[in-house]
């Protein structure tokens, strides 16, 4: 069942979302060489406690972090270790949420460690420009498969691949509601679009083929020709004057 929210449900959700955002901010600021994925992680989750919120990752069907931190090959899902030690060169993807009074926020981005090959950085810019892309498409009145074609045309356009097996959401008292985003689709065709209706966008793109794998931790989501991938993902509110943006500073 799709739930359209309240005036009032997203005045508390969009404090979820800032949460969320200033701890995917504080978590992106600590990507430097030498750093842990576990150091960031605690970095994340005292920043969400400390604004009131709660990580709504944690625990969540098991999973024992704040955030997914997912480098390279790795698509999402990957899980901090203080083992885990950022090098020069590597991309990192960080998707985290806060609950706050009971309402999520969602929200990912990927970012270099130091000086990243040309490569890296157009796949990271040709992702986020994608989530731009598809959060214009997600109009009132237009369709589910309106946003899907809106990031995979962009994506493809450009060489590369959306991730197919994992797709966006709905979002609000629960992490994750109705209706599934997809990153792929036919415009005009899905679930209408209706203001109140709270989504997280978030294109998961791969620089070789569109396929994935998961590792025996039952997490970890890789690329299955090794290449590189990268995610980006906003809460966005459909409204009558046009998506709105819930996960920005």
């Amino acid at each position: 069942m799709i739930v359209l929210k309240t005036g009032y449900e997203l005045k508390i959700m969009r404090e979820a979302c800032r949460i969320s955002a200033g701890a995917l901010q504080t978590a992106g600021k600590a990507v430097e060489p030498g750093v842990s994925t576990a150091e960031i992680d605690k970095l994340a989750e005292d920043y969400i406690r400390s604004q009131g919120g709660e990580p709504n990752f944690k625990n969540y069907e098991g999973y024992p972090a704040t955030a997914c931190i997912s480098i390279n090959n790795e698509v999402i899902h990957g899980i901090p270790t203080a083992k885990r030690i950022l090098k020069r060169g590597d991309i990192v993807s960080i998707d985290l949420g806060a609950k706050f009074d009971g309402y999520h926020g969602d929200n990912a981005a990927t970012f270099a460690c130091g000086d990243i090959s040309p490569q890296a950085k157009r796949l990271i810019d040709t992702t986020r420009e994608s989530l731009y892309e598809g959060i214009n498409a997600a109009v009132s009145g237009g369709r589910i498969g309106d946003i899907g074609n809106a990031v995979q045309s962009y994506v493809e356009a450009r060489g590369y691949s959306v991730v197919r097996q994992f797709v966006g959401h709905g979002v609000g008292t629960q992490l994750h509601e109705a209706p599934e985003v997809p990153n792929f689709g036919t415009a005009g065709r899905g679930i209408r679009l209706m203001p109140g209706m709270t989504l997280a966008i978030e294109p998961m793109v791969n620089a070789g083929g569109s396929g994935v794998r998961i590792l025996p931790d039952g997490w970890t989501v890789l690329t299955s020709d090794g290449s590189l991938s990268a995610h980006f993902e906003h809460t966005v509110v459909i409204t009558a004057d046009g998506p709105k943006i819930m996960t920005l500073l």
